[in-house]
């Protein structure tokens, strides 16, 4: 039952993540914490950032499938990836650091703030096509703050980064490319900061992998690698404004679930 459920989660968040280059952690990490607390019996302690860690090692390969169909719709522009790539590797290896030293329900909280904040801006901020220059150290600002922030809650940066981008007046398609690329690389550096951050941590699973619990990886990538691939096509074809807007009601619910405990 716990696979199937792997498997599930794997097919939404593999879509979400082609569709909108959200790496869909804002969705993992809830039902993995919810999961390992209930099912597993792993104190919050150890269930949220396990649940995070996860998260990010998942979307390393749903990163790629996401990138390669976005990169065959021609929605990879080469300079803003590599600026942002630049600042996201020094962020995406800060931000697991920062997880593991803060109390659990602090974390938590935090955790549930930020989803709440980043439903609101993908509510209100509206996406302009109009491109404009955008300098090098700002890409790479963006892509610190995208990387620190998307490694400390396990998500691929795209709630991030797309409106960051856009704010900018980046074409918001290719936007959603660089944030599938993004995606993966701090999925990469975050994946390993965490692994080392529980390396030596008593009373996890035995198939753990650091904070990486293997089984839930494992099943969430059967199915994601070919659902982002789907969604990256549908994207190339609609608005996504509307669709963000949808999600970002989803991302209130998820929110407020985690306020309330």
């Amino acid at each position: 039952m716990l696979f199937a459920i792997y498997l599930l989660l794997g097919a939404v968040v593999g879509f979400l993540a082609g569709l909108l280059g959200i790496g869909g952690g804002l969705i993992i990490v809830p039902v993995l914490m919810f999961v390992f607390e209930r099912y597993l019996g792993l104190p919050l302690q150890h269930a949220l950032p396990m649940a995070i860690a996860t998260s990010l090692s998942t979307i390393i390969l749903t990163g790629l499938s996401s990138t390669f169909s976005h990169f065959r719709l021609r929605h990879i522009n080469s300079k803003i990836v590599i600026w942002c790539a630049l600042g996201i590797i020094l962020g995406a290896l800060l931000g697991p650091q920062i997880a593991v030293r803060i109390p659990v329900q602090s974390l938590k909280l935090i955790f549930a703030f930020m989803v709440l904040a980043i439903a609101l801006q993908m509510i209100f901020l509206k996406p302009k096509s109009v491109k404009s220059h955008i300098s090098k150290p700002m890409l790479m600002a963006i892509g610190c703050m995208t990387g620190v922030i998307s490694a400390f809650m396990g998500i691929g940066g795209g709630a991030i980064m797309v409106p960051a981008l856009v704010w900018f007046r980046v074409d918001i398609k290719q936007a959603i490319g660089c944030a599938a690329f993004c995606g993966m690389v701090i999925a990469i550096f975050g994946s390993f900061s965490f692994i080392l951050a529980g390396w030596n941590i008593q009373g996890l699973p035995e198939a753990s992998f650091g904070y990486i619990y293997l089984p839930a990886a494992l099943g969430i990538v059967l199915t994601s690698i070919f659902t982002a691939q789907t969604g990256a096509k549908i994207s190339h074809r609609l608005n996504t404004q509307r669709l963000k807007q949808i999600f970002a009601a989803f991302l209130v619910i998820v929110s407020l679930q985690m306020f309330l405990g």
